[in-house]
């Protein structure tokens, strides 16, 4: 088993994971708090088009969005988001447009978790906040979204949890993270149940942290009420 995992770069393969997940996460936050605002928002329009997101992107496998990004936008509609005259042309494009799936995807779990939060605010306080003149915009920023991230900080880390495992859906568009590689060596190497037991492992080690540390944010941080 040694020889096996010293002939294959694993931590290389755990890398792009960690990479995928971190630019992912980030902006499924920013994307997921702006469709939070929209389906909270006295606009009926914003509220319609937030809710029409949400509910068709929770309702599609993320492997057609990923074939999506890949395959349409890359391929046929030829958006890059790497120079044509880069090396590493063909390979960063599957990442960065892996990670816009990714992102666009897990945005939509992100925006429900933060609702969540929000309707842990009492309404009373929306009200005093608009009672001192406070606007829409205000209010968000200053009263309600702070208390609604503190609420929500355990629905968010099931939600990066659940995104540091979808990474695996990359490998469809040929993204070399972790589960790619856990099929290249299993295809090329008899010891399959170790390496599938070895790459369980990886995953386990990579999200049982960040389980644990949100736990234990949601109970420090959370609202008294």
């Amino acid at each position: 088993m040694g020889d096996i995992l010293a002939k294959y770069d694993v931590l290389a393969a755990f890398g792009m994971t960690v990479y995928l997940t971190v630019f992912s996460a980030v902006g499924a936050l920013l994307l997921g708090t702006v469709l939070a605002i929209m389906r909270v928002s006295p606009v009926g329009v914003l509220r319609s088009l937030g809710a029409f997101y949400v509910n068709t992107v929770r309702n599609t496998p993320l492997t057609l969005i990923l074939v999506f990004c890949s395959l349409g936008v890359f391929f046929i509609l030829q958006l890059n988001l790497e120079p044509a005259s880069s090396p590493t042309f063909l390979r960063d494009n599957a990442i960065r447009w892996a990670i816009v799936g990714l992102a666009a995807y897990h945005a939509a779990f992100v925006c429900e978790a933060l609702r969540s939060g929000v309707n842990t605010v009492p309404a009373g306080q929306a009200e005093a906040a608009r009672s001192i003149g406070l606007t829409f915009g205000q209010s968000l920023r200053e009263v309600i979204l702070p208390q609604a991230f503190r609420g929500a900080i355990a629905p968010l880390g099931s939600v990066l949890i659940a995104l540091t495992k979808n990474t695996t859906v990359a490998s469809i568009v040929s993204v070399s993270e972790a589960s790619a590689l856990m099929k290249v060596i299993i295809e090329n190497e008899t010891a399959g149940t170790a390496v599938f037991l070895v790459f369980a492992i990886g995953f386990v080690v990579l999200t049982l942290p960040v389980g644990m540390l949100f736990t234990t944010l949601s109970r420090r941080l959370a609202v008294k009420r």
